[in-house]
């Protein structure tokens, strides 16, 4: 059989890295070796540089395939087959074949090469692996419709990661050397931001070293290496379920942070029978806490408990163990070393050993709380009945005339009463039926009957065996019920935990939410979240949730049938029934759950107040230093005309007092701009812009807004065929005209600001650009802060508010306003608005927007 050839792929995190290049650079490296190379397929995209590559490179002839009104091109798998290579060149890994094509995904052909035995190298970016499919989706907002199983990419032979960092693949983009130039700015505001070439190159990173793990396990376990190979520092802590896990996990995490990309394993390890002397409170505290420091939680199943801790240690290729010193009493040592001493023996030299000390060290452990068996009244009730009447009944019948039975054959028959008893009622009614039914063998049926003897030693052999067996099955069917109660209780439990939980994950932050589950979970009446000021304090309900609407809540633990303390000083109280101890353990979970949601409700509030305080603080003294400076430049020069034009010693020309009254005219226009721009953001921060949101045409409001600004001064670019937009068209008008205004003020001259506006999904996008100074990342976010004015912006030309009121209207109208990079230098204004439903049209109805004022009323630029 033909050697099956290798596949070695290039793993690219984004579009544009370098992995053609790469690709094409192993390519020379190998020709000049005296490889057998061919080149089957590779896509150069109009790139010199990668097309420069190609040069020197046996290339196979395409393919042409016709389909529809094109002719297109693909790989000749056929002719690649015939020429027989020894490696052969195929890039892009997920493409689809066009229709008619040999195969359906070129990734088939390329399964054909290596089924041929030529080894194949190619090319894929990680947003075209099928299960990043969503994920992707969710970051880029692009559904990717050419992907690869992730099984084929897995089984690659060799895979190298092209990385590059976000700012660098930007900049190469900006520069021509990946996209035209006229798709240089759409792709740099779409798909090549930086977050999502940073989620991506992060997904690519992680990807990667999941398989290099794999592959690491694979390895080891293939050569039969049991020994950890410490390629990474991994601190496995053993956790028993008490109170001194938090100190071992604490500690474990000291000894991780000294060392660079250490990783933390807890597990706890439960017996398969199901019995422990674990608290589940203490373990759920433990999880949570081995969480928050970065570490994750595992629960093996093991009966030999040292044995499965070093069994696990070993399988994630840890290098040191943390446990706890035993908390054994002295004379529980003649049972056996215990598992710390165990496990250090048997670690090895590979596996350090840490025995860590606590407060719990030699208290004791504690037993098993022994719960009984729950059958349920009715079938405990019919045990009892076949335990107490079946024996009697079972001796009458036999007692009659009318049978003859062997003495072997009613122990047989008294036994399937013992054991229906047992069955049916549990341990006692079993325990019952067995010690009548031995009592009435010996009276009525054992020789010498009707007397309390035995004669013959073979029934005594035989009611001793009878009531061993009886005893016997009555506790194995009670030790299996409860067995069968407690795994269903733990399965309810751990349902009930995993909703809890689920709800944490996906942020459900709402406290009645968290009550009516509580309420629901355990078929209460009513749950309340009660609090009280001091240990002495009155209580009161801070929130309350109850089956009939408007029902009483509960004020008082009290008035509570369970109450669990949440913290200090708040307890979580239903009413309704008194619940089983057992039940309490999950009901503890949602009171923790309930004190972390009511902190941070508190603490929100908190921030969001002292936000408002410090916002209004920051405002005022902003707006003082405005009105005493930036206030009075205009009222001064209208000042000083309207005085020269009054005074009586000059005579001034009709040109001179042309030139005067003009001044003034610009100084109450900019006036009434300043105080404009002042009232809107007082608008915004006290929550009073309410937008009357219709459907209307970018191409109506646009043109209206660049009124106050030099017709040469911008270039407009605004399609037909746009969808309309949902927006107030007063307000958009406001923010437009700010935006472009600020945007002419900053560009060269001779350089016109470019305003253009595109589709994407269910958004319009318009963006301004100009080629100004631009504005650097850490000062993005500051230009669209109340009376921030970047560079040398003379004071007196404006009071830094424009950008921040376009940014707030446009935010009021459900939009955004972002800044941006323009490739080559200079700021990109990103105003994305919802599109309108396909329904709607200009004429939606009229519109009376507040306080509407000229959209040519420019405020000053935020930067």
């Amino acid at each position: 059989m033909a050697r099956r050839g290798r596949l070695r792929i290039y793993l690219g995190a984004a579009p544009g890295v370098g992995k053609t290049y790469a690709m094409l650079s192993e390519a020379h490296r190998r020709a000049e070796r005296g490889a057998d190379l061919v080149v089957a397929l590779v896509e150069h995209h109009d790139r010199p540089r990668t097309r420069a590559l190609l040069h020197g490179l046996e290339q196979v002839p395409r393919r042409e395939i016709r389909h529809r009104d094109g002719v297109f091109t693909e790989m000749d798998t056929d002719a690649v087959l015939l020429r027989a290579p020894k490696v052969a060149l195929v890039d892009e890994l997920a493409h689809t074949n066009v229709p008619g094509s040999r195969n359906e995904k070129r990734w088939q052909d390329i399964d054909e090469l290596l089924d041929a035995g030529i080894d194949v190298i190619s090319t894929v970016n990680i947003q075209h692996l099928e299960s990043l499919g969503d994920v992707v989706e969710a970051i880029t907002g692009v559904r990717q419709r050419e992907t690869v199983p992730d099984e084929v990419v897995r089984r690659a032979d060799q895979i190298e990661l092209v990385d590059m960092a976000p700012e660098a693949l930007r900049r190469r983009m900006a520069h021509g050397n990946i996209y035209a130039p006229d798709k240089v700015d759409a792709a740099l505001s779409r798909y090549f931001r930086p977050g999502n070439l940073t989620a991506l190159r992060e997904l690519a990173l992680l990807w990667t070293a999941d398989r290099v793990d794999a592959y690491l396990r694979r390895y080891r376990s293939e050569h039969g290496i049991r020994s950890a190979w410490h390629a990474r520092e991994r601190i496995v802590v053993g956790l028993t379920g008490g109170p001194e896990g938090s100190t071992l996990i604490r500690r474990a995490a000291r000894m991780a942070a000294k060392s660079s990309g250490s990783e933390i394993l807890a597990v706890y390890i439960s017996r398969a029978d199901g019995l422990t002397s674990a608290s589940p409170r203490e373990l759920a505290a433990q999880r949570s806490l081995v969480q928050q420091l970065g570490g994750t939680f595992h629960h093996v199943i093991g009966d030999d408990i040292p044995r499965a801790l070093l069994d696990f240690a070993r399988g994630v290729n840890a290098s040191q163990i943390v446990l706890g010193s035993s908390r054994r009493k002295s004379w529980q040592y003649v049972l056996g070393p215990g598992v710390g001493a165990t496990v250090a023996r048997e670690s090895g030299p590979d596996l350090d050993v840490h025995i860590v000390t606590h407060d719990e060290v030699a208290k004791g452990r504690g037993l098993p709380a022994a719960h009984g068996a729950r059958l349920g009244r009715a079938r405990t009730a019919g045990g009892w009945i076949a335990g107490l009447a079946g024996p009697p009944l079972l001796a009458w019948a036999l007692t009659g005339p009318a049978t003859g039975a062997e003495f072997a054959s009613d122990v047989l028959l008294f036994l399937s009463v013992a054991v229906l008893a047992a069955l049916t009622g549990g341990l006692l009614p079993g325990l019952v039926a067995a010690a009548s039914g031995t009592l009435l063998l010996n009276y009525y049926f054992a020789r010498p009957t009707r007397q309390w003897a035995i004669a013959e030693g073979h029934n005594i052999v035989a009611i001793v065996a009878f009531f061993a067996i009886a005893v016997a099955v009555a506790g194995v069917v009670d030790r299996s019920a409860r067995r069968t109660q407690q795994a269903a209780r733990l399965r309810a439990e751990s349902e009930t935990l995993t909703l809890l939980a689920d709800s944490v994950l996906r942020g459900e932050d709402s406290l009645d939410a968290l009550l009516a589950r509580a309420r629901e979970t355990f078929g209460m009446e009513t749950a309340a979240l009660l609090e009280r000021d001091g240990e002495r304090g009155r209580w009161s309900c801070v929130r309350s949730v109850s089956v009939v609407p408007g029902a009483k809540p509960v004020n008082a633990p009290d008035d509570a049938d369970v109450d669990v303390p949440v913290g200090e000083g708040a307890m979580l109280a239903l009413s309704g029934r008194v619940l089983p101890a057992e039940d309490r353990r999950v009901l503890t979970a949602f009171a923790a759950h309930a004190a972390a949601i009511l902190d941070r409700e508190r603490l929100r509030d908190e921030a969001g107040r002292a936000h408002k305080l410090a916002e209004g603080n920051r405002i005022r003294t902003a707006l003082l230093a405005a009105v005493s400076h930036d206030l009075r430049t205009p009222l001064a020069a209208i000042k000083a005309s309207v005085s020269s034009l009054r005074s009586d010693d000059v005579a001034w020309s009709e040109e001179d007092e042309a030139d005067l009254l003009e001044s003034i005219e610009q100084g109450a226009d900019r006036l009434d701009q300043l105080v404009g721009n002042l009232l809107d953001a007082s608008r915004l921060q006290t929550g009073t812009v309410r937008p009357l949101i219709r459907a209307i045409d970018l191409d109506e409001v646009v043109p209206r807004a660049l009124g106050g600004v030099p017709e040469a001064g911008v270039e407009l670019d605004v399609p037909e065929s746009l969808p309309f937009v949902a927006a107030d068209p007063g307000l958009l008008e406001r923010v437009v005209a700010n935006v472009v205004e600020n945007a002419v003020k900053y560009s060269p001259r001779g350089l016109p600001v470019r305003v253009r506006a595109s589709a994407l999904g269910g958004r319009v996008e318009l963006r301004v650009v100009d080629r100004g100074p631009g504005v650097p990342d850490s000062d993005k976010e500051r230009i669209f802060e109340p009376f921030q004015r970047y560079g040398d912006t003379p004071r007196g030309n404006g009071v830094g508010l424009g950008l921040a009121v376009a940014r707030g209207f446009a935010e009021a109208m459900d939009g955004t306003l972002d800044a941006e990079d323009t490739p080559g230098g200079g700021l990109t204004m990103v105003l994305t608005l919802p599109a309108a439903d396909a329904g709607a049209g200009v004429g939606a109805g009229p519109v009376a927007v507040e306080e509407e004022r000229a959209a040519h009323a420019p405020g000053a630029r935020g930067r």
